[in-house]
């Protein structure tokens, strides 16, 4: 329990699903915050692998909600929805913290006030193996919707959130199984700066069969949706605008040279009629502004 009235309120937020073997390593980075968390919340996404009695047991202090299996966006947002912290720190169930992540985050959100999302850096470990980062996965803050368009460039783990912003923005869209956080940034930095701690005090790990990553074929198929779904909404400035067709425009290609490939003809049509209406879309707006500029 933080003890630290200096701090506000955190409650830390974890879905999971079948992860008995590896959630205690989880939980026990977060117990052993150097400024612990107000509560910890596990949201059982429909386990049956006994999850819940192993937190009755092991980890009585943690609470455990118990839902269907809804997927990771509904499970993250019953939890979001029953946290009583100022801040909302995200975790998911087979990564793990540094001891100093959460106090780190805090401090920095401290000296730089004006911020209602802070991620840190990160360590990568794939089959028991550290890997290193690639250049396009390099972490940062600020203004960084542009880089939030072309990937995921923030981990739900290293997302330390202030409850106040999903009251503005919405929850994560239960909509996408996969996917559901880079629509969510999408929204946050379109919006708002993101402040970045620039120590690796997350640490995700992967190569597991059951990620959800694996499930799906063309993951771009939800990056779309999300595209889209933000262009439609109309709140984008023109810049952000501009930036965001062009990665519709680019992704919607990529879909489409793919179907080719494997003689999909079902997913290329579907595609090409999408990249057919937004070009459209793309060139009545630039012949309006066009006139209006003239």
């Amino acid at each position: 329990m933080n003890e630290n009235p200096s701090f506000p309120s955190i409650s830390v937020v974890i879905p999971t699903l079948d992860r008995r073997y590896i959630l205690p390593r989880t939980l026990d980075s977060v117990l052993n915050q150097t400024l612990p968390p107000d509560e910890v919340i596990v949201v059982d996404n429909g386990s049956s692998d006994g999850t819940s009695s192993m937190l009755k047991t092991d980890y009585p202090g943690v609470i455990c909600i118990q839902e269907a299996k809804l997927g990771v966006s509904a499970a993250r947002n019953k939890g979001i929805l029953f946290a009583s912290g100022v801040w909302i720190a995200l975790l998911d169930s087979d990564d793990t913290w540094h001891p100093l992540k959460l106090e780190e985050q805090l401090k920095a959100n401290r000296n730089n006030p004006g911020h209602r999302l802070v991620h840190t850096d990160e360590h990568w470990y794939k089959r028991g193996k550290r890997v290193n980062q690639l250049m396009k996965h390099k972490k940062r803050g600020g203004y960084i919707f542009k880089d939030c368009l072309k990937l995921c460039c923030i981990s739900p783990s290293s997302a330390l959130i202030e409850k106040s912003l999903f009251q503005n923005i919405g929850q994560f869209d239960e909509d996408l199984p996969v996917c559901e956080d880079y629509d969510l940034w999408l929204r946050v930095s379109a919006q708002e700066p993101i402040l970045y701690v620039d120590q690796p005090l997350t640490i995700k790990y992967g190569g597991h069969e059951d990620q959800l990553s694996k499930k799906y074929w063309g993951m771009d198929r939800f990056r779309t949706k999300s595209l889209e779904k933000i262009l439609l909404e109309g709140h984008l400035n023109e810049v952000y605008k501009m930036a965001a067709q062009k990665i519709l425009i680019s992704k919607l290609k990529i879909l489409i040279n793919g179907a080719i490939k494997r003689n999909n003809q079902a997913v290329i049509e579907e595609y090409s009629g999408k990249l057919e209406n937004w070009e459209k879309t793309i060139n009545q707006n630039n012949n309006q502004n066009n006139r209006f500029q003239g």
